[in-house]
């Protein structure tokens, strides 16, 4: 034990100082000038050489990127992307009908943005707890605020809801050096959908290309206006920062004059993917203020590259066409998922608890059962497998997606049966489950690519993560790791060598920790209290120890020590290269952690509703244990007989099971790690147990010999 513990502090010593892998880029002088200029609903897809010149010569000449402008709802209105900006952090504009911003009331040079104290208290009661009119207020300590628009009020608005400087029009701007910050609003995109009205199921009318691309330009007009007439230096941001359609979200176009290339900032560590509340730091940046702790995005950078205006296009519209259509398939993906796992729990408990007529059929029926459960177990990985091929490049990318997650799916499947471990009851589990910590584990040291855009990844138009571990993925990887480290220590358990099997374990176990947990890697602040007790509980059943209630509290206060002590080496890093990991600490010390926690409580409580997986998760549940667990009356029961042939089996599920239920209650997704915790595991333990019935009534004697009394292992 001693052993193990002084192997834990070295780890943990290692982990503690892994650096954050961030892109680098290129650095900007401080105490410039900034002009935002906002477009509502402007996308990569509305520019073209002909038709807005500017912005594709701006383009190829400045940085570009991806923005991700998700608010507080599914599709964020104009209204709503300026008050982010406003507050740097998601922000919205309660009961709005998603309209234009409405005009200002008009006071000398400034202006007053109306309803302003409505909105302040409406976003400071939100669970985002946004401080609208932080960005005005910071500008105030380097001199006036200008807005052009209506919707540059709400942008540059301080926090009593005022601009010092305002022009209805860019043509009416007399001086556009009289104010450090100038918030420029330019809605002809936006104006074309409102124009077109919405339909009699309360749904947005189509607007046409013609009619879209006339707006464009209208817009690509009024930016070379104030390119033209900005004072040499001034730093020019450009954000298409709402949806155009109230009811489908999209990714936009972002632009800054600092640089050539790519735009990257620490909140996605992604070239070319940047999000809204990144615009308030870097205007903070460029300005040479401090960027307040409220406000939570990280200052754009450039990532240097001489790609034409062509290929930046094409290549951030990519994007968003990845984006589409995992957000269109990706509710009848999971159903589809969970549908099959629930049909091939029915057929697999008819198989395993009836009678058969002959051996012959016998043998066939448990072995078809055999590959379908280990079909099941491999169809997580392969969803993440699938975007190894460029699929959103074709001209179908839905069913390009789909056929390369079905082939990733029978290649993992027969490599599972390709070899001598195909006889033995863990074998092909091991395979599946080690092959899914694997992918996932080598995801996140490369940079989480597999992540993105993937059915049990994460979405930037859901904007919850974009590096590191999302919970799905999570939950993949921890019940791959759990089963692969159980099942690689059987062959010392064998042996009779108990130490060593628990080592191994505990390295295993603390390496999944240290991918997950690292602020370089996965930046999973919710898995290490999950991984830490359900390690510590396969360790001490493997090493033969009792397990007790107790002990497993123990060992989640030892997790989430350990994740603090993370959190808190991370918030000593400089601003720029923290996570939120760092932010969280920084947030608990000022006391405005507890509205983050109490959030994702209610998040993890609303997730019951989510149907498909409360239902697949009970379904699992009622399997293992009315189907494999349960003794038929002429034979014990399937899971016994797996039991009997390996000796780390038991372990390996009872820890899954410890893993899934506290990560369930300690992260926002809630029930959906079980569900695909179970996914993993359940076709797996489904697949050992008909191959413990195969081997028992294999009259060839060709199976893999196993120990007649294998030594007891004690349970919890």
């Amino acid at each position: 034990m001693a052993r193990m513990i002084a192997l834990v502090a070295v780890l943990f010593a290692l982990l503690t100082a892994v650096a954050p892998a961030t892109l680098a880029g290129t650095a900007r002088a401080a105490h410039g000038r900034v002009v935002l200029i906002g477009i509502p609903g402007l996308m990569w897809s509305d520019l073209t050489a002909a038709g807005t010149p500017a912005l594709w010569r701006l383009t190829g000449q400045a940085s570009a990127a991806a923005l991700s402008t998700r608010t507080t709802v599914v599709t964020t209105c104009p209204v709503d992307g300026w008050l982010t900006v406003s507050a740097g952090q998601r922000a919205r504009l309660a009961n709005s009908d998603c309209a234009l911003p409405p005009a200002p009331a008009v006071s000398g040079a400034g202006a007053q943005a109306p309803g302003w104290p409505l909105i302040k208290k409406d976003n400071s009661s939100t669970g985002y707890q946004a401080h609208v009119g932080l960005l005005g207020d910071a500008v105030h300590q380097a001199g006036c605020t200008m807005a052009v628009g209506p919707g540059g009020v709400f942008g540059a608005a301080d926090g009593g809801g005022r601009v010092d400087v305002y022009a209805s029009s860019i043509g009416k701007v007399t001086d556009w050096s009289r104010c450090p910050f100038t918030a420029v609003d330019i809605d002809d995109v936006f104006r074309t959908f409102v124009s077109a009205g919405v339909d009699a199921q309360g749904g947005q009318e189509p607007v046409s290309l013609e009619n879209r691309a006339a707006a464009a330009t209208a817009a690509d007009r009024q930016v070379a206006q104030v390119l033209a007439a900005v004072p040499a230096g001034t730093t020019v941001l450009v954000a298409g920062l709402s949806d155009s359609s109230t009811s489908v979200p999209h990714l936009h176009v972002a632009l800054s004059t600092d640089g050539r290339g790519y735009l990257t900032a620490n909140s996605t560590r992604r070239s070319g993917l940047v999000t809204l509340t990144d615009v308030t730091a870097t205007a903070l940046k460029v300005l040479g203020l401090k960027q307040p702790i409220t406000a939570v995005g990280s200052d754009w950078r450039t990532v240097p590259s001489g790609d034409p205006a062509a290929v930046k296009v094409r290549g951030l519209n990519d994007q968003d066409v990845a984006a589409q259509a995992i957000r269109r398939m990706g509710g009848a993906f999971f159903i589809v998922l969970f549908a099959a796992q629930l049909l091939l729990y029915g057929a697999a408990a008819v198989a395993l608890r009836r009678r058969w007529s002959g051996p012959e059929r016998r043998r066939r029926v448990l072995g078809a059962t055999r590959i379908v459960a280990l079909a099941g177990a491999a169809a997580p990985v392969s969803t993440f497998l699938a975007n190894l091929v460029p699929w959103w490049r074709s001209s179908h990318p839905a069913p390009v997606l789909v056929l390369s997650i079905a082939g990733w799916v029978v290649l993992v499947t027969a490599l599972s049966l390709a070899g001598p471990w195909r006889r033995s009851v863990i074998g092909p589990g091991l395979v599946i489950a080690g092959l899914s910590a694997a992918v996932l584990g080598l995801d996140v040291l490369t940079g989480s690519n597999l992540q993105m855009n993937a059915f049990m990844g994460y979405s930037p138009l859901v904007a919850g993560r974009f590096y590191g571990f999302g919970n799905t993925a999570f939950a993949v990887f921890v019940t791959g790791a759990i089963m692969s480290a159980a099942w690689l220590a059987e062959w010392p358990l064998r042996a009779g060598r108990r130490g060593p099997a628990a080592a191994v374990v505990v390295v295993i176990g603390f390496a999944a920790m240290a991918l997950d947990a690292s602020p370089g890697w996965g930046a999973d602040f919710g898995g290490t209290p999950a991984i830490v007790p359900g390690t510590a509980v396969l360790a001490l059943l493997i090493a033969g120890r009792r397990v007790s209630i107790v002990r497993v509290g123990l060992f989640c206060l030892a997790g989430a020590a350990m994740v603090l002590a993370l959190a808190f080496a991370d918030a000593l890093r400089p601003a720029e290269q923290q996570t939120h990991l760092g932010r969280f600490w920084e947030q608990l010390v000022s006391g405005e952690a507890f509205g983050v926690i109490a959030r994702k409580f209610l998040a993890m409580l609303a997730s019951l509703g989510y149907w498909p997986f409360t239902v697949v998760t009970i379904g699992a549940l009622c399997f293992l244990y009315f189907v494999l667990a349960k003794p038929l009356e002429w034979r014990p029961a399937p899971l016994e007989r797996a039991y009997g042939h390996s000796l780390s089996l038991r372990p390996a599920l009872l820890s899954a099971l410890t893993v899934a239920v506290i990560a369930m209650l300690i992260n926002d997704s809630g029930v959906e790690i079980p569900a695909l915790a179970f996914s993993v595991a359940v076709p797996l333990v489904l697949a050992a147990s008909v191959r413990a019935l195969e081997l028992d009534g294999d009259p060839s004697g060709t199976a893999t010999p196993e120990p007649a009394e294998p030594p007891p292992v004690p349970t919890a």
